[in-house]
């Protein structure tokens, strides 16, 4: 019943809300509305590992060379139609599809189609330094950085205007698979040489051109993204004219508009919401497991965080099924380690830690860390499958590690702010996550723990140990998955003794939108897309 009274009087209060300065029966009619939790930090998906960045940019308004197959999760083409590797696993040779037209928009008219060269301004972008775009927009491409790609890929080569060669410095059996990420887009060279000349080039990334399914029309930062139908798309035209991001940060508000008819898709309900979801005829609820990963990081640039028996410590004195009952309900699975169960490398046998808050107490003490230690936990603002509700988690950890005389602050910001004060260590630990971009499991140990991660800001522990770096290389030279496995396990084994963080829970993905919505997918990797979505009778 108080679940019910307070969204009557949410849903009471809401006069016009949503989509602000747009013309709301033009949109009805002829777009599609998503409630999205925020605004992105840019419209370059090369620039951010945000998933709000991600979500409103890498399928909206791009294509990469490659994809994934949402259903097998498989590496199939896109804007190369076939490709090529050599024996030694060095040399990948892509053929281009032809007659793939860029957005014309307002500020921009195309001459000619996606070619060879767009390929290598766009990753010659990321990984040369002397490249003049390199530094545009900051200079930092974190996905990219945190696997050390730039150093793992030597050449860019064109071979013809539709045929590209990207030689290897050592074999890497991910690398088909980053390249079917969000983060590698391809941009517009003919658009960035246009605006280098104007000297605007930090335009390329904030007035977008690619060519996915929608173009970039207007945004209004924490109001509205609007899209328009590109109409010469390449795989067929969008079903929708339009397609509108209404920026609603507040999940119950997101809610109230979904039931309105105010949105038709909605972005992260909570594990609160999901019951009245499925209990309502008009709506439709869809879940799938989800490859992520919420847990619990160390800041180890800082001590006592950088000894190993402290972090042991305090995995040991949180009931981590606790955690799970109470925050995300019947929705998560509990982590043993960094890779969920729907991963082929998943060891079910691996090592873990356990609720024992005596011996860490006992191993607190023995690393010299007094009774009454204050600490700090990070409780990001905003809720994610991995972690629906960071700061209930801090309070729960805040309980427990109090039973063992360890004093916690909970401590959190807007998300920009929390984001980049994370980047620059002000931590002791955080409560965040990390949702795959492909389902190698190299894209869960790579970004979250290698040294290169550090600098890109994916690293939330800072947690550099060069064994760790080789073991995770050395999987990578092998293409059989019982090779890889090999060294994955040894790799936790290493994570099990070090405990740069603590695994809390593999969440499952869910999505919400009105009945009479088809087409929609729930994408393992994120990245959600509206292309094929169509609402009923358009």
């Amino acid at each position: 019943m108080k679940n019910r009274t307070c969204l009557g009087l949410m849903l009471s209060c809401m006069v016009s809300v949503g989509c602000q300065d747009l013309d709301d029966a033009e949109v009805k009619q002829k777009g599609l509305i998503y409630c999205s939790e925020g605004s992105p930090v840019t419209f370059n998906p090369q620039l951010d590992i945000s998933g709000t960045t991600a979500d409103a940019a890498a399928h909206q308004l791009y294509n990469g060379l490659l994809d994934f197959d949402p259903e097998t999760s498989k590496v199939i083409p896109a804007l190369a139609d076939s490709w090529l590797v050599s024996e030694d696993g060095l040399t990948y040779t892509f053929q281009l599809r032809k007659d793939v037209q860029f957005h014309q928009t307002g500020y921009f008219t195309p001459s000619r189609a996606f070619n060879a060269d767009d390929v290598l301004f766009s990753i010659n972008r990321w990984r040369l330094a002397s490249h003049p775009y390199h530094k545009v927009s900051g200079g930092v491409y974190p996905y990219f950085e945190s696997l050390g790609l730039q150093d793992i890929v030597a050449e860019v080569n064109r071979l013809n205007g539709y045929r590209v060669e990207i030689k290897l410095h050592r074999p890497d059996s991910s690398f088909l698979a980053t390249l079917a990420t969000d983060f590698a887009v391809m941009l517009s060279a003919e658009y960035a040489e246009q605006l280098m000349l104007a000297g605007t080039p930090e335009l390329l990334d904030s007035q977008p051109i690619g060519t996915g399914p929608f173009k970039f029309q207007q945004f209004r930062k924490n109001n509205y993204i609007r899209y328009h139908r590109h109409a010469d798309y390449w795989e067929g035209q969008a079903y929708q004219e339009q397609l509108i991001f209404d920026i609603t940060p507040t999940s119950s508000m997101r809610l109230a508009k979904l039931i309105t008819g105010e949105c038709d898709v909605i972005a992260f309900p909570a594990q609160t919401e999901l019951r009245i979801v499925d209990q309502r005829q008009d709506l439709v609820l869809e879940e799938k497991p989800g490859l992520n990963v919420g847990f619990w990081a160390f800041n180890t640039a800082r001590p006592p965080f950088d000894d190993p028996k402290v972090r042991r410590a305090l995995a040991m004195a949180v009931d981590r099924q606790a955690l799970l009952d109470a925050v995300y309900s019947d929705s998560a699975v509990a982590s043993k380690g960094l890779l969920p169960p729907t991963s082929w490398a998943y060891d079910e046998n691996q090592r873990d830690v356990h609720y024992n808050p005596a011996l860490a107490r006992q191993l607190l003490d023995e690393a010299g860390v007094k009774r009454g230690f204050r600490m700090n936990i990070w409780a990001m603002p905003v809720q994610r499958a991995y972690n629906p509700n960071a700061t209930k988690m801090a309070e729960l950890i805040q309980s427990y590690l109090d039973k063992v005389d360890i004093r916690v602050d909970i401590v959190s910001y807007e998300w920009a702010t929390f984001r980049r004060l994370l980047k620059q260590g002000m931590h002791d630990s955080v409560l965040i996550g990390w949702s795959a971009d492909n389902g190698d499991p190299d894209n869960f140990y790579r970004p979250l723990l290698s040294c290169a991660a550090i600098a890109s800001g994916t690293n939330r522990a800072n947690w550099c140990l060069p064994k760790y770096d080789e073991l995770i290389n050395d999987a990578l030279r092998y293409t059989d998955e019982d090779s890889r496995m090999h060294y994955y396990h040894q790799v936790n084994e290493l994570l099990v003794e070090q405990m740069p963080l603590l695994p809390i829970a593999h969440a499952y993905r869910f999505q919400a939108y009105r009945e009479g919505i088809t087409g929609m997918q729930i994408n393992p990797f994120g990245g959600i897309r509206f292309g094929q979505v169509r609402k009923e009778g358009r």
